[in-house]
């Protein structure tokens, strides 16, 4: 689906979304079915980027984020619910929500349990996006973030 919007400036921009739910709408099966969409629109959305090693650090950066939370919804989270995500001015929003209403935790490795699992994830996904949100729903809750798709000066 294609939007066309306009930021505070008045500037016109396209903005390439692909958005998904669980009212009879495939969703990602997998976290690998999830990146796929997400390397498809940065490929597609952000074509500057390939070949290039920031272009590779940046699409590393996305896939891992979105393999992350996507298994994250599947392992604890009861499942995946909603899946979509845009590219736009140069940025990738991603949201994925799941049928949990537990927020994400960290875990230290020196306070962990031994029958303790998961916990490492989250603060990386928190490291390598420039923006996370957890937002409460009624029957789960839906983690948003953004990534710039601009490489960053040295």
């Amino acid at each position: 689906m294609t939007d066309e919007s306009a930021d505070a400036g008045g500037n016109r921009h396209r903005a390439q979304a692909r958005i998904l739910s669980g009212a009879g709408t495939a969703l990602p099966a997998t976290a690998a079915d999830a990146r796929a969409l997400v390397e498809e629109q940065i490929a597609s959305n952000a074509p500057g980027l390939q070949g290039t090693q920031a272009g590779v650090r940046l699409m590393a950066d996305a896939l891992l984020v979105t393999s992350e939370l996507v298994t994250n919804a599947i392992r604890h989270g009861g499942g995946l619910t909603a899946f979509d995500l845009l590219t736009t001015g140069g940025e990738l929003v991603l949201n994925v929500a799941d049928a949990s209403t537990r927020l994400p935790v960290t875990t230290y490795p020196a306070g962990r349990e031994s029958h303790q699992t998961g916990g490492f994830g989250w603060p990386l996904v928190c490291h390598l996006a420039e923006h996370v949100a957890v937002t409460p729903l009624p029957d789960g809750k839906q983690i948003t973030i953004l990534i710039s798709l601009t490489p960053q000066a040295p």
